[in-house]
């Protein structure tokens, strides 16, 4: 229950002054009465000086009330004026507890600023919000974490997301369509071979309709991708990057695609993956869309009988000449069987790891980025 406020508090001295003026009394009669300075009573009735408990006690004694009297009246009116000096600090609270703050200042994000009312306008612009009289939530989203439970939006996701729309709007791509995206998968699958040729996905994906955008994530994030729609006809990928390999990377970007591909996300809820691919750290039940494009991409990265057969044959005599000439036939880079390989734990994950190169060096600056370096504007 919130208390009741007064409309308006008066400081004690008005009260005073009433009290003598209805005795006939100045105010150097009461000074002589009470044995206080003339100065100190003038003081006390303009509202310049608090009353002290010794100066209640007088006035009580004086005006036949009591101590505690006074002292409450001088504690509202002192209350009742720390609450104007106070909004400042609930303000900046409030928006702490919306947003990672030292953190958006520092990427350059929001210009720091000594007027609040500026600085709130900028989070909340920040957001395409007009205030920010409600928390802000990156529309609706589905959350699929580590345990695959529903929880709340972090002040580090939701900032994160926001940035990840921000920039995905300044990415131009063609129309998007059935089409353009099975084709950009067969144009992607040649370029599994080499760490280099990454840099050329976010060509690829532009040509297909689909927005790509790296952006760092902030530390203790556990999230490696987003899917979500500008509109029905504008998917987004959004990609953290945190695990450099190429396994991961292959594998995270096929995983948002089949979001894509099945319309995950379209709806307006923004699909988050947290975790894809990281050694096996992922615990709890995914749900079936999650399953779902959890196999169609490790399936477009190696088809399924394929990689079957190669266990069948090989199992449990791997060789790092084994995956390596298999990783040939089959046009993809030997760290991508490797990772695959860890993933299905047919290898403990500590072996074969030489094999699996760094992707971020290939792809960062080549696609809209904003982290490791590279600052994308704030549009």
């Amino acid at each position: 229950m919130s208390e009741r406020q007064a409309a308006e508090v008066f400081p004690p001295g008005v009260f005073i002054k009433e009290e003598i003026d209805a005795r006939g009394w100045t105010q150097n009669d009461l000074a002589d009465i009470t044995g206080k300075s003339v100065r100190l009573i003038s003081e006390v009735i303009l509202g310049k000086r608090a009353l002290t408990p010794d100066t209640a006690q007088a006035l009580a004694d004086a005006l036949g009330t009591s101590a505690q009297f006074w002292m409450n009246m001088e504690s509202t009116y002192q209350l009742s004026k720390l609450k104007t000096d106070a909004a400042p600090v609930a303000r900046r609270a409030k928006l702490y507890s919306f947003f990672p703050v030292k953190e958006m200042f520092k990427r350059g994000w929001i210009e720091s600023t000594e007027s609040l009312d500026v600085l709130e306008a900028r989070f909340a612009a920040f957001c395409g919000m007009s205030s920010l009289d409600s928390p802000p939530r990156f529309e609706s989203y589905a959350a699929r974490r580590t345990t695959y439970s529903e929880i709340g939006q972090s002040p580090l996701l939701t900032a994160w997301l926001y940035r990840a729309k921000q920039l995905a709007r300044g990415v131009t791509t063609a129309k998007f369509s059935t089409r353009s995206f099975d084709a950009a998968i067969s144009q992607l699958k040649v370029l599994m071979t080499n760490p280099e040729d990454i840099r050329q996905v976010p060509r690829v994906l532009a040509e297909a309709g689909i927005r790509l955008v790296l952006i760092e994530p902030f530390p203790g994030m556990k999230l490696d991708g987003v899917c979500f729609w500008l509109d029905a006809e504008s998917p987004v990928i959004a990609m953290t990057l945190r695990f450099d390999r190429i396994d991961n990377f292959w594998f995270v970007l096929m995983h948002e695609l089949r979001h894509v591909a099945n319309k995950d996300g379209q709806n307006g809820r923004a699909i988050i993956d947290e975790n894809l691919g990281s050694d096996g750290q992922e615990s709890g039940v995914k749900p079936p869309f999650e399953v779902k494009a959890d196999q169609e991409a490790a399936d477009a990265i190696i088809p399924a009988e394929t990689f079957k057969d190669f266990i069948l044959r090989v199992a449990p005599l791997y060789s790092e000449q084994r995956i390596v000439d298999f990783a040939a036939r089959i046009g993809v880079h030997p760290g991508i069987v490797v990772g695959q390989l860890h993933n299905q734990k047919q290898v403990p994950y500590s072996h074969y790891r030489k094999l699996i190169t760094k992707a971020r060096e290939h792809i960062v600056g080549n696609a809209l980025t904003d982290g490791w370096g590279y600052h994308a504007p704030v549009l």
